[in-house]
């Protein structure tokens, strides 16, 4: 079996891929690998999900077979079957773990690491995993966001289960850990101005949770790193 055959099976049977894998490094890196790779999938009405900034690469449907998977039914086909309350949950996450994940990637900082004394901060590839992405408490989420969203016993025994079988989060101990597809699926490009310049920036201050502010200059924070930087450290899933 040869190495495009074996990662293409790997991402149609596990529908996400860490960017750590060899196989993958080597679609990361590798251009006729790649575009290989990008057809077989085609071939089969997927496309190749890759954001340079999350762990996982993925597999999503390509939009010209929408219509032929799920027969007009847009809510389905673009929520993945979240009800309202699940996808404000989920924004509400996104919000909390990938803009400050973000902004430490973008400035080459970890979690421990304000930045402060590294003249050469800007050279680090950029980091993937729990070394930039942080965790929320559980109860800490309940208590500022449960009311808002259908109740605390509601996100507590559905929602946030919902998500983590989805692949969004990861539950640990009592905290919400990013998963595999929260960095690939939702496109920063998009939430980011409107949850930094838009109604969730409110309410996730009136729950006492501050929202990064990224510099203007750093509008290359949807943008794929140079090579050097993907090459370094390459550490929307198939919808339901």
């Amino acid at each position: 079996m040869t190495d495009i055959t074996e990662l293409t099976a790997r991402l149609l049977a596990h529908r996400w891929l860490p960017r750590a894998d060899s196989q993958v490094r080597r679609a990361l890196v590798d251009e006729a690998f790649r575009a290989e790779l990008e057809s077989r999938l085609a071939g089969v009405g997927l496309e190749l999900l890759d954001n340079p900034f999350a762990a996982h690469i993925a597999v999503g449907l390509r939009i010209d077979v929408h219509e032929a998977v799920f027969g007009g039914r847009d809510y389905q086909a673009s929520t993945m079957g979240l009800t309202r309350d699940e996808i404000a949950l989920l924004v509400v996450l996104w919000a909390l773990i990938i803009l400050p994940k973000r902004e430490r990637q973008l400035g080459r900082r970890s979690l421990d690491d304000d930045g402060q004394n590294d003249m050469f901060g800007q050279d680090k590839p950029i980091e993937h995993g729990e070394a930039v992405s942080g965790a929320i408490s559980e109860a800490s989420l309940l208590a500022d966001f449960g009311s808002q969203l259908g109740g605390r016993t509601k996100v507590r025994n559905f929602a946030l289960g919902k998500l983590a079988r989805l692949g969004f989060i990861e539950r640990r101990q009592g905290y919400v850990h990013e998963g595999p597809l929260l960095d690939v699926l939702l496109d920063y490009r998009v939430l980011a101005d409107r949850i930094i310049h838009g109604t969730l920036a409110d309410v996730l201050a009136a729950a006492g949770r501050e929202v990064p502010h990224p510099d203007d200059d750093d509008d290359d924070a949807g943008d794929a790193p140079d090579a050097d930087d993907a090459a370094a450290d390459p550490t929307d899933s198939a919808e339901a």
